[in-house]
């Protein structure tokens, strides 16, 4: 994690001693120190001394800032590490409350839509990238850290290799013959124009060291998206949730998906149930049962 080269107060230095002992990742460790920061600005003193009521006036500044209930609540995640485990004030946090997230279902590609998307992809990097996506149902962080030697091609196995995916757990993934397909249509031009390094990522930033930043992941799958003339509201994301939905509409057994998805609960893997809508076009409902004619 990249901190600033003015001296670190003790307060600071005991918070991420306390993030380390944790193992959490650079990217929490920095999301947690600006959230102390910010309300550190808020409160314009120490936030050692801040008590319940500052941190039940500050939630209360949020909302009517209008910041969204997913970055309220990683502020109340990362003054609770602070507070409970930095301070040892657990008390402190007791006017706080996590906000309800109503899930919503989210738009699924349809076959034909992903087909136009990988073919509006641009190149054959972005095109692999977005394949594996769709083709193994891979998280956008888990492509970008996929490596050349995850691949393994043997006929008796044919899969990737996930090493610390979400959870920090490794999986297997599919790799489908089509998939193989392409990524060697791009290992061949990326040799030929010298974009792979021995062991490298599968998917290179502009810098063959680095792997594709957050923001050109998301400039490009958006470009795709608007050459592909697609309306719906949708992301890189999308790509796994058409994977999970279309193997479940094609009748792959649940427990399969959530699997090669690296779910831990199948509760998770089971709301994919909700917009596979072959499956509710398959379905006879009870009203078809009926000798019913309509009056008149």
């Amino acid at each position: 994690m990249t901190h600033s080269s003015k001296p670190i107060s003790p307060l600071r230095q005991r918070m991420i001693e306390d993030m380390t002992m944790r193992k959490l990742s650079p990217r929490t460790q920095g999301t947690y120190i600006r959230v102390v920061a910010n309300f550190t600005r808020f409160l314009t003193r120490s936030p050692d001394t801040a008590d319940a009521e500052d941190l039940r006036r500050y939630q209360l500044h949020l909302v009517e800032q209008g910041v969204s209930s997913t970055s309220i609540n990683a502020n109340i995640t990362g003054l609770k590490l602070f507070f409970e485990s930095t301070l040892d004030r657990p008390e402190v946090m007791r006017k706080m409350r996590h906000i309800y997230e109503p899930r919503r279902l989210p738009e699924i590609l349809s076959i034909e839509e992903v087909t136009r998307l990988l073919q509006a992809a641009g190149s054959l990097k972005y095109q692999a990238a977005l394949s594996v996506a769709y083709g193994a149902g891979l998280r956008a962080s888990e492509i970008v850290h996929l490596n050349v030697t995850d691949i393994d091609s043997d006929s008796d196995r044919m899969n990737l290799r996930v090493e610390q995916g979400k959870g920090k757990r490794d999986r297997h993934a599919m790799l489908s013959p089509g998939l193989l397909k392409i990524l060697r249509a791009w290992w061949r031009d990326g040799q030929a124009k010298r974009k792979w390094r021995p062991c490298g990522g599968l998917c290179p930033g502009q810098n063959p060291v680095s792997p594709l930043s957050t923001r050109q992941r998301g400039r490009r799958f958006h470009l795709a998206r608007n050459a592909a003339e697609i309306d719906k509201r949708v992301s890189l994301h999308s790509l796994r949730h058409a994977f999970a939905t279309h193997l479940l509409e094609q009748g792959e057994d649940i427990r399969v998906i959530q699997v090669l998805l690296g779910h831990k609960r199948l509760e998770s893997t089971a709301h994919y149930t909700q917009v596979a809508t072959k499956l509710l076009r398959e379905i006879t409902g009870p009203l078809e049962t009926l000798k019913l004619e309509p009056p008149g």
